[in-house]
């Protein structure tokens, strides 16, 4: 049976990196996102910051680096893990206005 990976984020822009092409000549695009939000946990309102990594690939990777820093917006994608990384990386497949 497969598995479900697939994350839907509201987050800004932090920080993007230059605009890079895969050696199959696809544009390719590393960023920075930084999400914040109060969220209801065991009953207790709780402040919620996190920062994560982020790729996108294609057509999407030009739009996405046009966008300026600070801009928010609702991501959906999934995550994988970078081949010389630990981390979890989200894997840009749309975005939109939030």
């Amino acid at each position: 049976m497969p598995g479900v990976n697939q994350l839907v984020i509201t987050a800004s822009i932090a920080q993007v990196n230059a605009l890079r092409y895969t050696p199959a000549g696809l544009p390719a695009l590393d960023l920075r996102l930084e999400h914040e939000s109060q969220l209801n946990e065991a009953e207790q309102v709780r402040q919620v910051k996190v920062e994560m990594k982020a790729v996108a690939f294609g057509a999407l990777a030009e739009t996405i680096g046009r966008q300026p820093i600070g801009s928010q917006w609702r991501f959906t994608g999934f995550l994988a893990t970078a081949r010389n990384g630990k981390h979890p990386v989200l894997h840009i497949q749309s975005f939109q206005q939030d």
